[in-house]
């Protein structure tokens, strides 16, 4: 009789080393499972028990507090990779980045410039996650999760998945589904990538946004990019000691919009013009980064442990001795300052658990 194997199981076990933060407290206990049914197995007894639960992917969204987690901390180390035409399937515990690039060596398009993003594949369609013009919502056509209220794995098409700008409907109702495993429809363009729609990635390589590259080109590009700004992962590197993007870019009524830009000619003079996107519906998108440069917090800012990376603005860093609260401290010293400079509440993209901003 062939052996079952079991989710290995680990008592007081430390949760910085699982997060690109290198940040926090230890669980109670920490679980890894690397099939779908040991993650459900794993996230029943806890709800059977009315046990808290923590899922842990890559650790690039999260920000654990120095206490750590009262509770059943699960990490999701699923693997599988199918490609099928043009139809791919990952399963949670994927690294995404490695996904991405597979699917251009096969010389497929959809993806591509979402290389280098930290993380597993199960998290994308949680944050919606996106990068120099794409969006995973563009691409995903079912994931397949357990649903913790009905006690059942469930197939959600991507049009029930409540997509919008880094959110979702397993965003939005956090504590009910598991993501075990998420379908992609790409594109074969005969190597070429998706028409480029950012025009930082257009400039970079000489072409006008619209305009198709080759995958590979593309996929390099954006690497290059993302590590010029520290946002891909290097444990040499502290500026990538990070989550990425700490803040999300506002998106403004026009009302608000008026406002702003009133509180921008105010404090730095009626030439200047912030970044403005359509967001649909009359809402504008403004840009984070320009917000918190332009309130006095510029790269490297900081004395203490936790400081605004070198590289970019959007991005915290842990400097190598920060604890959470350090961190903490220094998001909330942007949030407020960039509010007292133009009245605008920036929003935290990572997951914080056991601590607020």
């Amino acid at each position: 009789m062939q052996e079952r194997h079991v989710a290995t199981v680990e008592e007081n076990a430390p949760l910085a080393p699982l997060t690109t933060f290198r940040l926090g407290g230890p669980a109670t206990r920490l679980v890894t499972a690397t099939t779908d049914d040991e993650v459900i197995a794993a996230v029943r007894a806890a709800d059977d028990g009315g046990t808290p639960l923590l899922l842990i992917g890559g650790g690039s969204n999260l920000v654990i507090g120095d206490k750590g987690f009262d509770g059943t901390a699960l990490r999701i180390a699923t693997s599988g990779f199918t490609l099928d035409g043009t139809t791919l399937e990952l399963a949670a515990g994927e690294n995404w980045s490695d996904a991405v690039a597979r699917t251009v060596e096969a010389g497929l398009a959809g993806i591509e410039c979402l290389a280098g993003i930290p993380g597993s594949a199960g998290a994308t369609p949680i944050q919606n996650v996106g990068a120099y013009g794409q969006e995973v919502s563009a691409t995903i056509t079912e994931v397949v999760a357990y649903d913790r209220r009905a006690g059942e794995t469930v197939t959600l098409p991507g049009a029930e998945c409540g997509f919008s700008y880094r959110h979702s409907r397993f965003k939005a109702h956090p504590d009910r589904f598991v993501v075990l495993r998420v379908r992609f429809a790409l594109e074969d363009a005969g190597g070429l990538s998706a028409p480029l729609k950012y025009a930082e990635t257009a400039r970079a390589l000489g072409v006008e946004p619209g305009d198709r590259v080759p995958a590979a080109v593309a996929r390099k590009t954006v690497l290059a990019l993302r590590a010029d700004k520290g946002m891909v992962l290097d444990p040499a590197d502290h500026d990538t000691w990070s989550a990425g993007s700490f803040f999300t870019n506002p998106i403004l009524t026009e009302a608000e919009h008026t406002a702003f830009l009133e509180r921008v000619r105010d404090r730095l003079g009626s030439d200047t013009a912030p970044p403005a996107f359509p967001a649909g519906d009359g809402l504008v998108k403004t840009s984070a980064a320009w917000l918190i440069d332009r309130a006095g917090f510029t790269k490297g800012y900081g004395s203490g442990p936790a400081r605004i990376s070198t590289k970019h603005t959007l991005a915290l860093t842990n400097r190598g001795e920060a604890t959470t609260e350090d961190l903490l401290a220094l998001a909330r010293e942007v949030r407020d300052g960039v509010h007292a400079a133009f009245g605008i509440t920036l929003v935290n993209e990572p997951v914080t658990v056991g601590v607020s901003l």
